[in-house]
């Protein structure tokens, strides 16, 4: 029964922190002078982003009762986090051979096919979520007068917080 239901402590909260964080982010990096610093704030804003998400996130599980590490839960990881693996590949590899300024439109859309694939086990507006962000990937690779770093503030910053607003209020926090 536990492998059927739909993991539900997705926290919406979480999201809102997380995009307010990246908004932050965004505004530091704006302000760098150098790739390697902009990569480095923006990498600084992944660890801060993925302790944001597993505390909120377990914080909602515990007061549904709900195991992270089984059934829908451990569904939900092992279709994110391949995705996000391959993710930090290509971003070691973009880095590497200056391509950062490909950066952005991959993030966004690895990101967001990582959100689709994990959340095919979550809320319905999860991997809609995933579909938003991995839009607006393929729209900043493909449409290169689209400002990076603008564009991430878009997806981490303002498609976090319009998502998280919208599971906080229709999926209990």
């Amino acid at each position: 029964m536990e492998r059927a239901t739909p993991f539900t402590a997705v926290s919406g909260r979480g999201y809102i922190l997380l995009g307010v964080t990246a908004l932050v982010a965004a505004a530091l990096a704006a302000r760098t002078s150098t790739a390697a610093a902009w990569l480095a704030v923006w990498l600084v804003e992944l660890v801060v982003a993925a302790v944001i998400a597993i505390l909120t996130t377990a914080q909602k599980a515990r007061r549904l009762g709900m195991p992270l590490a089984g059934g829908s839960g451990r569904k939900l990881l092992l279709g994110f986090a391949p995705v996000m693996m391959a993710g930090g590949a290509l971003t070691f590899a973009l880095a590497r051979t200056d391509n950062a300024a490909l950066l952005p439109g991959a993030w966004l859309a690895v990101y967001g096919a990582a959100v689709v694939a994990g959340g095919v086990f979550s809320i319905p507006p999860v991997p809609a979520l995933g579909a938003a962000f991995l839009t607006l990937g393929i729209a900043t690779l493909l449409v290169p007068i689209l400002p990076g770093n603008a564009m991430l503030a878009l997806g981490f910053g303002g498609l976090h917080i319009v998502w998280g607003i919208l599971i906080a209020r229709r999926h209990g926090g």
